[in-house]
């Protein structure tokens, strides 16, 4: 295993510097610059020319971006090109309520779809596996932005049950029951797309699972039920299941900019969002190199529980 990870960083560390390739050339060709989006239209050329030139921005796309990597080598991600705060510093502060809500939401997610998932594959055909797709379905089709909106409008404004948005309430910070609070609406919104997209394969999973001639030989030797569907289908199932879990990952960490600047959520998120707007570019480089490091690792555990779930995986050779 070990030789096998080493060799799988390796090839990731080549993945990565494609990526921040990729990404300085889109990032910088993109319509617009920082300078002038600041700056009053009337302000004189020279003035304009004089600030690109402090920024750097005059230079060669292949001069910034051997700039940009050697600070990276030297663990310096830059400047904010609005705030003049270092990026490192930024993304360090946003990056945990980000990996707070998406950790929540995929673990409330989860905690609904393994169940129903698992139940729907034993009550196949049944009124319960029916209502269940249904329930799969509508999940995944309403628009995030519209769920949120709604609960927003009857929970939050109409019953007054949940705060409208925020991580904490001004004068409160530090209470965890009222981040828990903050939590509840977006992870809502979150958790119920995983739940309802994570269902669909966990039934199929299970079905496929089930069919086998080795459950029903534990059937056979009189096993207990819940014996028999927890230790030898659902771990027998989990290879497919791991494999859309860990592709979740980075589909939440993407989904939650909507989410976040639907509720003032102070993660990378709105982070990602309020930097388009400004062209910040090395703000927006550091984001989509956290998002490729993330990734990159999910990618790597992935592998690793495969083998954990089933023994028969194996990387050594």
């Amino acid at each position: 295993m070990a030789p096998y990870i080493v060799r799988r960083l390796l090839i990731s560390l080549l993945v990565l510097l494609g990526i921040t390739i990729l990404n300085f050339i889109i990032i910088n060709l993109a319509p617009g610059n920082p300078v002038e989006l600041f700056i009053d239209p009337d302000t004189p050329r020279e003035l304009i020319q004089a600030r690109k030139e402090l920024l750097g921005l005059n230079a060669p796309l292949f001069t910034q971006y051997i700039k940009w990597l050697g600070a990276l080598l030297q663990g310096n991600l830059g400047y904010s090109f609005s705030s003049h705060a270092p990026v490192l510093h930024i993304i360090a502060e946003r990056l945990g309520p980000t990996l707070l809500l998406a950790a929540a939401s995929l673990l409330f997610g989860l905690l609904i779809a393994i169940p129903i998932g698992i139940l729907s594959a034993l009550k196949q055909n049944t009124k319960f596996d029916y209502l269940m797709t249904g329930f799969s379905f509508i999940s995944v089709s309403v628009p995030q932005f519209f769920l949120s909106l709604t609960l927003i409008y009857v929970i939050a404004v109409k019953l007054h049950l949940l705060p409208t948005g925020g991580m904490v309430t001004l004068g409160y910070e530090g209470d965890l029951r009222d981040r828990l609070i903050h939590l509840v609406l977006p992870v809502l919104v979150l958790g119920s797309v995983v739940a309802g997209k994570k269902v669909r394969y966990i039934r199929s999973s299970m079905l496929e699972v089930l069919k086998q001639d080795y459950m029903r030989t534990a059937h056979a030797k009189g096993l207990h039920a819940f014996v028999v569907i927890n230790k030898h289908a659902l771990r027998n199932a989990l290879v497919p299941i791991i494999t859309v879990i860990a592709a979740e990952i980075p589909i939440l960490l993407g989904g939650s900019i909507v989410i976040e600047q639907i509720f003032q959520w102070p993660g990378i998120g709105r982070l990602t969002f309020l930097s388009i707007l400004s062209r910040d570019y090395p703000i927006l480089m550091g984001l989509n190199l956290v998002a490729a490091i993330i990734v990159l690792l999910t990618n790597l555990l992935t592998d690793i529980l495969y083998s954990l779930a089933d023994p028969r995986i194996k990387y050594d050779s």
